[in-house]
């Protein structure tokens, strides 16, 4: 018998950086392709590696919003199974939205790479821990 593959812990992800990239996420999924609700939480898991685990209660009321905002429309649809299903499309402002939280991430990704850089050095010249005084 092989031996199971040890599974990570995973990243503990504050509610807030969720909160932050969960617009830029969906806009970028809906880029893709229409999609309804739970291909929108199986993909942002995929994205992630399995790390973010979105629920109905944040995806949903994100939609209405982005909705409201005109950056996404919404049609109903009937699925495989001939259920019903919201399906929701990016509009032409979604897509400039996307390009708008692109900036912006890259941004702040750029600074904190350059603060992490810069305390690698600091804390490699510090010595061991508790060198300083």
């Amino acid at each position: 018998m092989l031996p199971r593959p040890r599974r990570r812990r995973p990243i503990d992800i504050p509610k807030d950086l969720v909160a932050a990239s969960a617009a830029p996420l969906v806009l970028s999924i809906l880029a893709e392709g229409d999609s309804y609700g739970y291909a929108i939480i199986k993909r942002v898991g995929e994205l992630s590696g399995g790390e973010l685990e979105w629920t109905d209660g944040l995806l949903y009321p994100l939609l209405h919003r982005l909705e409201r905002q005109g950056l996404v429309d919404s049609r109903w649809g009937a699925s495989e199974t001939g259920r019903r299903r919201k399906y929701y499309a990016l509009t032409d402002p979604g897509r400039g939205a996307i390009a708008q939280h692109r900036a912006q991430w890259s941004t702040v990704a750029a600074a904190l790479e350059a603060a992490w850089d810069k305390a690698r050095v600091e804390l490699r010249s510090a010595g061991p821990a508790g060198a300083r005084a």
